[in-house]
């Protein structure tokens, strides 16, 4: 069939093909482009592995191949073939930039996204990458079909995958415990910082906050240092309090969020609610709610607003955060406006508010009048 393109036509990359056989061209495209798309987070975890943004930082500026490899940790036979197509894919995403020497040579550089994965910073992503691409959490992708079929009631994907489900697995296996927790402290301050921006005065007028899943006290320990006045709980598991640094006016407290939660003048939950079901949702948000006062508490949660059709900077990675609470928890997602909205009325909090941040959570505020 012959192509006819009008003077008015965009370009086309294919020649010879009529437009139905572009259309299928392209859509064969985008089926090859997700399929391999996977090869992106493993090269992000090798370079992160590595260290090699840190490397390239420590000298302050742009290094060739041979250098990097020279400065690699603990590689007693580097193959600098391989580092130079794990590096072609870094430039090529601009997770790294390249430049010619003046010797020819390729010298590799920083850009905006590779100093959120350096280590030897306290603002890096590079814990929770390394986190979100271990084993533990990649396998039970392979058994989501299968839950779809069957459902639940056997366990969830990752229970089906290691024997466990993932809370039970960070109390069974102490690396995977410290890698977990190492991911949520680097969030916490990313989020945190966010939060205090954003929020301004919310915090105010709080005398006593509880952080309800509040891990190790990362995310409590930034609230704290900005607003000195509140004293803070850092409330979550036992086996996961007792390995909690100290910090100035925070009380480690452990216990089940399930059974009670202590009391205070507002709580404070940071990715929490997204990790469990609506039925386990409002049990939490039913034990908030007794924990604080009836006219002047509040319940600050710091989760993901899910806009399946919006097209904000973070829209695609709340998405795929979607994704992975599927393969991991029992019953847990990202949640619509409307689906808080319902856990809000189910659990006696008539109002709410909804504060976009700079982040990939918001802030919802609940409150029980």
């Amino acid at each position: 069939m012959e192509t006819v393109l009008s003077k008015h036509s965009p370009p086309s990359a294919f020649k010879g093909l009529s437009k139905e056989e572009e259309e299928s061209l392209l859509g064969q495209i985008e089926i090859w482009k997700y399929m391999t798309q996977f090869t992106d987070s493993f090269a992000l975890k090798s370079v992160v592995e590595l260290r090699i943004a840190d490397i390239i930082d420590r000298y302050g500026k742009p290094l060739s191949l041979t250098q990097i490899v020279q400065n690699l940790d603990d590689a007693p036979s580097p193959d600098s073939t391989l580092l130079l197509r794990i590096m072609r894919v870094m430039v090529r995403r601009k997770i790294f930039s390249s430049e010619k020497s003046e010797t020819g040579e390729t010298l590799y550089g920083l850009t905006r996204a590779s100093k959120w994965i350096l280590q030897d910073t306290k603002m890096t992503l590079a814990p929770m990458l390394l986190l979100e691409n271990h084993p533990f959490h990649l396998n039970p992708a392979n058994f989501i079909s299968d839950i779809i079929r069957e459902g639940t009631k056997n366990g969830t994907a990752f229970f089906r995958c290691h024997g466990h489900e993932q809370f039970e697995m960070t109390g069974l296996d102490p690396k995977y415990n410290e890698l977990f927790n190492q991911g949520m402290v680097c969030t916490a301050r990313i989020v945190s910082r966010a939060v205090i921006a954003g929020y301004k005065d919310g915090f105010n007028q709080i005398q006593s906050l509880v952080d309800v899943g509040g891990g190790i006290g990362g995310s409590l320990s930034e609230i704290v240092r900005a607003y000195p006045h509140i004293q803070g709980i850092n409330f979550d598991l036992p086996h996961v309090v007792e390995t909690a640094p100290k910090f100035d006016g925070i009380t480690h407290v452990g216990g089940d969020m399930f059974v009670s939660v202590p009391s205070a003048d507002a709580i404070y939950m940071k990715w929490i609610l997204h990790d469990w079901s609506d039925d386990h949702c409002i049990k939490i948000l039913k034990n908030c709610r007794k924990a604080i006062p009836e006219k002047t508490g509040k319940v600050i949660i710091v989760d993901h607003v899910l806009d399946p059709e919006g097209d904000e900077p973070f829209t695609d990675t709340g998405i795929a955060f979607d994704m992975m609470l599927l393969a991991h928890n029992a019953g847990g997602k990202e949640r619509t406006e409307e689906n808080w909205k319902y856990l809000f009325k189910e659990t006696g909090f008539p109002r709410y508010n909804i504060i976009k941040i700079n982040a990939l959570p918001s802030i919802i505020e609940a409150f029980p009048i």
